[in-house]
This record gives C-alpha cells, structure tokens and sequence, in this order.
C-alpha cells in the first residue's frame, strides 16, 4: 500500500502489475538524490554507447538487477513511443530499461475513486504533448519527423492522426518536386503485390486540420515547410483560401545535436527557424507556435514527479505538511549547455547540472554563459566521472 493525494491511502487495482515494480521495490530506504541523463552526446553517439555508459548506469542497479537509485534518461530526442525506447535502451546498454506503464490504485476517500500514475524511465520531447489529449483527442492532427510520428500520437490517445507523409499523399502536386526524390512514401498493394491508389481513412480534403505536431526531427525539410505552410494558413486545409492558423507544437528547440557525425547536427530548432523564417515571409501574421523539451522548466519539474514515482515509498503528505518525499539533489548530466544546463540553473532547486564532454560541449573549461554547477570552472569528461562524482558524494554523506 502507498500514500496518494491528501495522505490517503492507495491499493493496487490490478495485482498483476506488481511484478513489473520489483525492480525499483526493495530499495531499502529512500534515496535522498536522483540522476536525469541526457541520450544523445551522453549515453550513446547514434547507437554506440560512449563515455563508459554500460558501466556508469550499471551501478544504478543491486546485484540482483533492482533498482538501487532513481534516474530516468530525459532527451529532446523522439519519433518512437516511449515502450520501444525503453527496450532498445535496455539492449543497447545491458540494463533493464523501465518502459512506460500506466498503474491504477484505489484510491481510499471516496470509495469508488481511482488514481492513475505513469510510471516511466524514457522522457522524450514529444511526452508533454499526451497532456493535450483532452482538446484534440477526437480532431484531425498531423504529425511529422523522423521514426513513427503518427504511432507516437496515436499511442498517447489521439484517435483521428495522420503522419505527415500521409496526409501530404493525398494532395496531388502539394510538392511540386516529389518527382525528383528517390524516396517515395509508402504504398499500400493489394495481395497480388499490385499498388493501390491511397484511401484516405479520413475526410482530409474537407475535414480541416486543427493541429499539428512536430514530434521529431523533420526528414524532408523541403516538403515538410511547404506542407506545413499550407496548412498553416489556409486554416488546416490546403489550397483553400486563407483562414485561423491551427496550433503548432514542437516536441523540441535544439538548435544542434551530437549524433554519430564527428561535427554537430541541425536539430529541430533549425527546422523551426527555417519555417518560422519563411511562413513571415509569406503570411500578413508571424507564426505562432508552442515548444516542449529541455530547457523547458516544465521539463524538470515532471521529470521531478516522475523520480519521485521511483523512490521505494511514494506518497504525497496532506495539504500543509512537508512533503518528505522530495530530494535532497536532483543531478541533469548533459552535453548541450544551452539545453541541459540551461533547463537545469532555469528549474532551481533542487536541480544540480553536471556537464560533459562526450557530445555538443568540447571546450576545455565550462561553458562561459552556461555553466555547469559542478566544480567552477571544471567539467567531466564521461558520464562514467558525472556518476563516480555522484555516488562518491552521496554515499559518503
């Protein structure tokens, strides 16, 4: 049994859940500090792990494969659900990944009342854009980037999503040179083998667009903007006239990246400023829109939640009482100071950033207008040194 809202107490409604919690359960006592990694730059370059990460993230766990201290990997990064990201995670770096799970207790106040957590170690860009489920669970959005952007949505609720790639197959000419690309969007082929003309599953050449989401980073760029601008301003349906700009949403506003390109990648905020660029060029308004992720204090402040979802006695004190479940310290180890240690010095309290310099960040001393918290002016060079720094402090403490 837990503590829930107002010190009342929670049961688990569904006892099958529990085995899945075991590897976090038998903490034996509660952790004073937890750790959010940054993926990209810190833990792997493309797929590679870096940094000593299998080993640094190995002493996060007992013996036994339970949990010993809370942490959670928190990236800008997406364009796959959570679960997946998890597993992968998990492969990659030989350790047991939570994937994201939804638990219901009851909740003893009113009887019949349930509460619902999330519990989850994988917190991409694109998460925060589940909170949006109540206004566009039953319109028609869009949603674009690299992976699956459209199972993302579609796994987070959202019951009429269409991938960009889709939605701009049923528009004939809507990119004037898809003619000259070697890659094509997908088929669908009969049980002959023989392509089919596409069917839209949706109104879309009547039906406006009342969303759309950019849920990871763009891969035709090109077509993307021209798309998105039509969309944009016609109201949500292209080649319509001119009307209301529908919501935009950006999982994210990294300028660059570290992948597995020696030099750093354009990122999503690029993209942004490329659109942002030309739809003001083209439209009598700016263009308006919304980003989530790092350095977002939103970001920390449910990555908070969600460590505190890992402690081995969660519970929230009645309205008045300290909440003792909060942390002492709560570490972001990053490789991009405009984002990570930016995000974190923006959160506060109880967030202390360490920077590496396995990915954007390469200089020799701490970034000038960014700084690191740890050890002015000195940084890490892995996350394996970030992790040695922590548990040397927090364990002789």
């Amino acid at each position: 049994m837990w503590l829930g809202p107002m010190g009342t107490a929670l049961r688990w409604r569904n006892r099958a859940s529990l085995p899945s919690l075991r590897f976090f359960s038998q903490l034996h006592s509660r952790s004073s500090f937890g750790i959010a990694f940054d993926i990209d730059g810190v833990i792997l370059r493309g797929r590679a792990p870096i940094g000593g990460s299998p080993r640094a993230l190995r002493r996060m766990y007992r013996d036994s494969g339970e949990l010993k201290f809370p942490f959670l990997f928190l990236t800008n990064g997406g364009g796959i659900p959570e679960s997946i990201r998890a597993s992968e995670l998990s492969e990659l770096l030989g350790v047991n990944i939570l994937p994201s799970q939804k638990l219901l207790f009851d909740w003893k106040i009113l009887a019949c009342s349930l509460f619902c957590v999330t519990l989850m170690q994988v917190v991409q860009g694109h998460s925060p854009f589940k909170n949006l489920l109540k206004r566009f669970e039953n319109e028609l959005i869009i949603a674009l980037g690299k992976g699956e952007p459209a199972l993302v949505m579609s796994e987070y609720g959202f019951k009429k999503v269409l991938s960009l790639d889709e939605y701009a197959s049923y528009f004939k000419n809507i990119d004037p040179v898809s003619q000259y690309k070697n890659w094509t969007t997908e088929k669908i082929f009969d049980c002959e083998g023989n392509s089919k003309d596409l069917v839209p599953r949706y109104d879309v050449l009547s039906d406006s667009v009342k969303a759309a989401f950019v849920v990871s980073d763009p891969v035709d760029w090109g077509r993307d903007i021209q798309v998105l601008c039509d969309v944009l301003r016609s109201g949500g349906l292209p080649g319509q006239g001119s009307g209301p700009q529908p919501p935009l949403y950006f999982a994210a506003d990294d300028l660059e990246y570290q992948a597995a390109f020696p030099s750093e990648r354009l990122g999503m905020g690029a993209f942004r400023i490329a659109l942002e660029s030309i739809f003001n060029r083209i439209h009598h308004n700016g263009l308006e829109y919304t980003s989530f992720g790092k350095p977002n204090p939103f970001v920390f402040r449910n990555a908070e939640a969600i460590l505190r979802l890992l402690q081995p006695s969660c519970h929230v004190m009645e309205k008045g009482n300290k909440d003792t479940n909060s942390f002492k310290t709560l570490y972001m180890i990053g490789d991009n100071p405009l984002v990570d240690i930016r995000g974190a010095v923006q959160a506060g309290h109880p967030w202390f950033s360490i920077l590496t310099r396995t990915g954007v960040f390469k200089g020799k001393e701490n970034h000038a207008k960014f700084p690191a918290d740890l050890g002015l002016p000195r940084v890490v060079d892995t996350v394996e040194e970030a992790v040695d720094y922590i548990l040397k402090k927090e364990c002789s403490s």
